[in-house]
């Protein structure tokens, strides 16, 4: 069983930054990829970046394209979301998303919801306006 737990959330100003950090059980999260998803009240999940098991490959959600960087520590077993330039549409709570890439030929960066294995309790970003 793969836990991940997710940290860093708040609540911020319009224009502030948040860093948020989602660290994972997973002895294979080097060979994981991950990805970060949110959710607003009453919307569905949504697709915010996904990095590549070797963080050579991140994409981005238009939506936050320019402001928010995604990133990874395989030694730390450790991904983070920087955040920068928060306005109140970017309030939810947001989550990692771990897919442990089994077999590893499959692993690939996908912004569908169903195709990781696990994701965290989610932490809230609140952002005033």
């Amino acid at each position: 069983q793969v836990q991940l737990v997710e940290s860093g959330g708040g609540l911020v100003q319009a224009g502030g930054s948040l860093r948020l950090s989602c660290a994972a059980s997973a002895r294979t999260f080097s060979t994981s990829t991950t990805a970060w998803f949110r959710q607003a009240p009453g919307k569905e999940r949504e697709f915010v970046a996904a990095i590549s098991w070797s963080g050579s490959s991140i994409n981005y959600a238009d939506s936050v394209k320019g402001r928010f960087a995604s990133s990874r520590d395989n030694a730390k077993n450790t991904m983070y979301l920087q955040m920068n330039s928060l306005n109140p549409e970017d309030t939810a709570v947001y989550y990692c998303d771990l897919d442990l890439c089994i077999p590893f030929s499959t692993c690939h960066i996908t912004r569908v919801p169903n195709e990781y294995d696990y994701w965290g309790q989610g932490t809230q970003v609140t952002v005033s306006s």
